[in-house]
């Protein structure tokens, strides 16, 4: 019985930390918690950067908050 390598990389949606197979790096993974799909990338290479998706979801959630911030000021 062959046993998988795996290393740990943080959802970049919720967080958490998730144990990645080797054999996944580079592919779209699923995270077991909030469900968003991301690629497995080893966080213990060089800095990666962020995908366009990831961008725009922070972009998002720059918005999100900046409403946020207006309606408590009113």
């Amino acid at each position: 019985m062959s046993r998988s390598t795996y290393f740990v990389q943080e959802c970049p949606t919720c967080g958490r930390s998730l144990h990645v197979r080797v054999e996944y790096l580079g592919r779209n993974v699923v995270c077991r918690h909030c469900h968003a799909m991301f690629e497995a990338c080893d966080p213990s290479s060089a800095a990666y950067p962020p995908s366009q998706s990831g961008l725009a979801l922070l972009r998002r959630a720059e918005e999100l908050l900046e409403t946020v911030e207006r309606s408590r000021l009113i």
